[in-house]
């Protein structure tokens, strides 16, 4: 039984522009039941989010998940801290890289797989301005000639 049906629910675009990736995870998120049902309509933000490690464990803070709308007095507080799932190993290894200066734990993406709500977390380092001046730069040269490209294959 192969858990391949991958469903977005939230992408932190911003991180891409604000930091380096160096290293990706995939992590499990402890939710409750009307959180998973405000995710399956898509009610989930996690641009101003970042997390932290607390006493071994990994907490998200900052990520909003709307009430669910038909919920009751189940319904949690939009932007309580969530505890993010991660094998021990995982964990040590993050904790000794973000001692260095400089590098972060940012959320990247939230999405379904399978039935399960996965994070993907990235290791990351800050850029600085000219880094992000760069990107940018790169991207404009990027779309000019695809457009070149496109006007010459047209004409």
């Amino acid at each position: 039984m192969a858990k391949s049906s991958m469903k977005m629910i939230a992408n932190n675009k911003k991180a891409y522009h604000d930091y380096f990736i160096l290293d990706t995870y995939e992590a499990g998120i402890s939710l409750a039941g009307t959180e998973v049902k405000s995710l399956r309509m898509g009610k989930c933000s996690i641009k101003e989010s970042f997390i932290r490690i607390d006493k071994g464990e990994v907490f998200i803070y900052g990520m909003h998940i709307s009430p669910y709308e038909k919920g009751n007095i189940f319904n949690k507080d939009p932007l309580r801290e969530r505890k993010l799932l991660l094998h021990k190993a995982e964990i040590n290894k993050l904790f000794g890289k973000i001692k260095e200066k400089g590098v972060a734990i940012v959320p990247l993406k939230v999405y379904f797989k399978g039935s399960l709500v996965k994070v993907e977390i990235g290791l990351a380092k800050g850029k600085k301005l000219y880094d992000k001046r760069q990107d940018i730069a790169k991207k404009d040269q990027q779309r000019e000639a695809s457009r070149d490209f496109k006007i010459r294959n047209l004409g």
